[in-house]
């Protein structure tokens, strides 16, 4: 595995964060150096210039791996979003100066600046952990007979979504419940790009009816991000046989989605959750909001800003940290390990949500009479820990675990369709998003677990069979 590591090219993914420090007393110049720094780590990681990316499949063939997906939302998200939040600092709205007069907030600017290098740094050292334990072709030891992939991948979809309202049901395993719902999409999804160009009529009305099933779900859950992943899913697994079709619909439509899908769930949750509208009626007044242009010019610029990009709340926890509160060290650690603990086993173990929002009041990005959730991102999580340490040490920790896990589950499953894109895609999707510590560890521990529950039983079906 290390020979293929050259620790040089590994130096040249820090390249953007070492200059962008270097004009830290420019704060502007050097937030653009960091911004365009996550650019600068998407081409050499994504184009082999620092390891030369997996041979054993084509390029789409292969885009659920961590190196892609998982690199492309979770660091896309967390580095390269914050560029609107960073305009409106300087005076503009979309490319349009509001004020030529309007005094900057200069220490805003700073600490901005600050967390975009941080953020800079964290996506290097996320490539590094992906990319130092990437080691393709992957040696088998199971594998399932070709003809039998598209009946599981439709038979999972079905099962696993039941399995997850029976979770939901079960005091103390509701964690479950979000585990099996997203490997019932991702199962369902697949199955449907499987069955489309097999032509196998039957399979493919029952996952397109899974499909729209889930995308309504969607629709109606108030939040942007099911949205959104629902069609990429698609698209991605749908471009291999389509790759003209994908190209030429779902990445307008992807386009289309940011641009409306802040007036719609704006509208939607004003309707919903204040109680004046059910769910169906809600999502029908959120459509017709979302298409006049009084909601677009009102909702988009302030989602931009502020709901988009993470940076304002890691901007808040800057400022108290390390100056009004001391850094955590290993007690996040420790919280994470507690969390693991299932509710059933120790009932009265503390509240997750209680003791991440501990650190959200203690910073003020919140009041602790405000019944606003607004947990810390990971790489804030690791922040708070160490400082800039904990950010480089934890990121590469992020980027190895993804890795690894879906090493392992190539090699449990018999390759890259059950192991990457259903597995380690529907059980470990948290990957995706980068939450906080005693979240993501919790979830990826469990999901773990079930990942050896589900190889356990499809070997003693033998579904999987040995080589």
């Amino acid at each position: 595995m290390a020979k293929d590591n050259n620790a040089g090219k590994f130096l040249l993914l820090f390249i953007p964060w070492a200059i962008a420090l270097l004009f830290e007393s420019s704060p502007v110049f050097s937030y653009f150096i960091a911004w365009f720094g996550s650019f600068y780590i998407f081409f050499v990681s994504l184009t082999g210039k620092i390891k030369p990316l997996p041979s054993d499949r084509t390029l789409s063939e292969q885009l659920m791996r961590p190196i892609f997906i998982v690199q492309i939302i979770f660091a896309g998200f967390m580095c390269c979003t914050s560029i609107f939040y960073f305009l409106n600092l300087l005076g503009y709205e979309y490319l349009s100066k509001t004020n030529a007069f309007l005094a900057l907030d200069k220490d805003t600017i700073k600490i901005t600046a600050q967390c975009q290098r941080y953020y800079c740094l964290g996506h290097a050292a996320f490539v590094s952990g992906i990319l130092y334990f990437m080691k393709y072709p992957i040696k088998h030891k199971y594998f399932i007979e070709k003809e039998k992939l598209a009946n599981l991948l439709l038979i999972t979809a079905l099962i696993s979504f039941p399995v997850s309202l029976l979770f939901l049901r079960v005091p103390g395993l509701s964690q479950f419940y979000f585990q099996f719902s997203s490997l019932s999409f991702i199962a369902g999804t697949l199955a449907l790009a499987f069955a489309l160009p097999l032509q196998k009529v039957t399979n493919t009305l029952i996952c397109l009816g899974l499909y729209i099933f889930n995308f309504y779900q969607a629709l109606t859950s108030g939040f942007k991000e099911p949205i959104i992943i629902s069609v990429l899913v698609l698209g991605i697994f749908l471009y291999p046989n389509y790759k003209k079709l994908v190209t030429f619909t779902f990445i307008p439509a992807l386009l289309l989605l940011f641009i409306f899908l802040p007036a719609y769930v704006a509208s939607f949750r004003q309707n919903v959750w204040s109680g004046e509208e059910n769910a169906e009626d809600a999502t029908q007044i959120a459509l017709d909001a979302t298409l006049s242009k009084d909601a677009e010019d009102n909702s988009n610029w302030g989602f931009l800003v502020y709901r988009l990009s993470e940076i304002d709340m890691f901007n808040k926890f800057a400022k108290s940290t390390p100056g009004q509160i001391d850094f955590y060290g290993s007690q996040l650690i420790k919280q994470s390990a507690i969390a693991i603990v299932p509710r059933v086993l120790w009932p009265s173990k503390p509240i997750t949500e209680d003791l991440i929002m501990q650190r959200v009041y203690d910073a003020g990005v919140v009041n602790r009479n405000s019944s606003v959730s607004a947990k810390p991102a990971f790489i804030v999580d690791a922040y708070l820990s160490y400082g800039g340490i904990g950010v480089f040490v934890f990121l590469f920790i992020y980027g190895a675990a993804a890795q690894l896990i879906a090493i392992k589950a190539e090699k449990l499953f018999g390759g890259y369709i059950l192991g990457t894109a259903l597995i380690f895609s529907g059980l470990f999707q948290i990957f995706w998003r980068g939450l906080s510590f005693e979240f993501l560890v919790n979830s990826v521990f469990w999901s773990y677990i079930s990942m050896l529950a589900i190889f356990k039983l499809l070997r003693s079906k033998n579904i999987l069979k040995e080589i």
